[in-house]
């Protein structure tokens, strides 16, 4: 087995975890971290992650200067959720001849919402002879690979319903605000309509993939997002929501064949949900021949689980055929625990 080398863009929360758990891999080494925080660059990367451990390299803020792909196999990169924003980035790791792995929700499935990203995308990595992959625990695990992966037992599907409850108190200010956390109900509401509320962003994207796997034949979707309003006083590092202040959001979306609903996904997210006496979980039920129902409580833990996926799915990133990539293209992705796990047949 060859060890992979990975270089880590974007060095935040989601980032720093994946960049230790690539460092803790007996198959993987971590070669290099982009970031463009001033108190991080020219810093060992070692001392920026807290590992006990000289890496050999320091964060830089000049991609140009580690994008070697003599010397880089994969590129993790976590900077946004949108694929607009990414864009730029994308193209100097595919450029530069490297396989991406990126948590952008948009970029699980970005034909659903930039048809013409994703063409470009999907060209550019042909013609640099790479794959590019965007996944995360929520597009990308839970809400689209996991229901597919159900249905494989099933003679026929009529409909599908998942729902995905989660705690928003381990995330920081960005997402507080993009859930419109804090915001009374008349600004939320106001939000929505501008714009600056975005609720989950990765619905599109999941009701692609599932659409496109099973041949449901999905030709409309609408989305709805509503506010959960406190009724109680809730506290994290980074918010306190008093009685009456939003405490999340409540987003559906319909998948329609026709004027047929197919598709039906909910994911209610607010802080501290428990306080409220309501538990977190995640839900999908498939509605054929036969009936399935699956449920996993407590939710499937957000923040781990992104990024213990985008670490996983480097190998089958690296060995798979050049192009724009989602989770349903490569082999099943699991735990790297050891060596077997690094190589699949194809």
């Amino acid at each position: 087995m060859s060890t992979l080398r990975v270089v880590q863009w974007g060095l935040g929360a989601m980032g720093s975890g994946m960049a230790r758990l690539v460092a803790s891999k007996e198959g993987m080494q971590l070669v290099g971290g982009i970031d463009t925080r001033p108190e991080y660059v020219g810093r060992p990367l070692g001392e920026v992650l807290g590992i006990d451990a000289d890496l050999g390299v320091d964060v830089t803020d000049d991609p140009a200067s580690v994008l070697d792909p003599e010397k880089v196999d994969c590129v993790v990169i976590a900077t946004t959720s949108w694929v607009k924003e990414q864009i730029g980035d994308l193209r100097t790791i595919l450029e530069a001849g490297i396989n991406c792995v990126s948590i952008a929700e948009e970029m699980a499935s970005p034909e659903a919402q930039s048809p013409e990203i994703a063409e470009e995308l999907d060209e550019l990595a042909k013609k640099n002879g790479v794959s590019i992959i965007g996944t995360g625990v929520n597009p990308g695990l839970s809400m689209d690979t996991l229901v597919v992966a159900l249905t494989a037992g099933c003679l026929e599907v009529t409909s599908i319903e998942a729902t995905r409850v989660n705690d928003l108190s381990p995330y920081g200010p960005t997402v507080m605000r993009t859930q419109g956390v804090g915001l009374s109900e008349e600004e939320f509401r106001k939000g929505v309509e501008d714009g600056t509320v975005d609720g989950h962003i990765g619905f599109p994207e999941s009701a692609r993939m599932i659409s496109d796997a099973l041949g449901l034949g999905i030709d409309r979707i609408e989305q709805k997002r509503e506010p959960i309003v406190s009724t109680v006083k809730r506290e994290t590092e980074h918010i306190t929501i008093e009685p009456g202040m939003v405490a999340g959001c409540k987003q559906t979306l319909l998948g329609y064949r026709g004027d047929e609903v197919v598709l039906t996904l909910v994911h209610p997210q607010q802080v501290l949900p428990e306080l409220e006496g309501q538990g977190t979980g995640d839900y999908i039920t498939i509605h054929g021949t036969p009936e399935v129902s699956m449920q996993i409580n407590p939710e499937y833990a957000g923040g781990k689980a992104t990024q213990a996926i985008a670490v996983n799915v480097v190998p089958r990133v690296v060995e798979a055929s050049p192009g724009l990539k989602n989770m349903l293209d490569v082999p099943m992705t699991g735990a790297l625990m050891g060596p077997s796990a690094y190589t699949r047949r194809v």
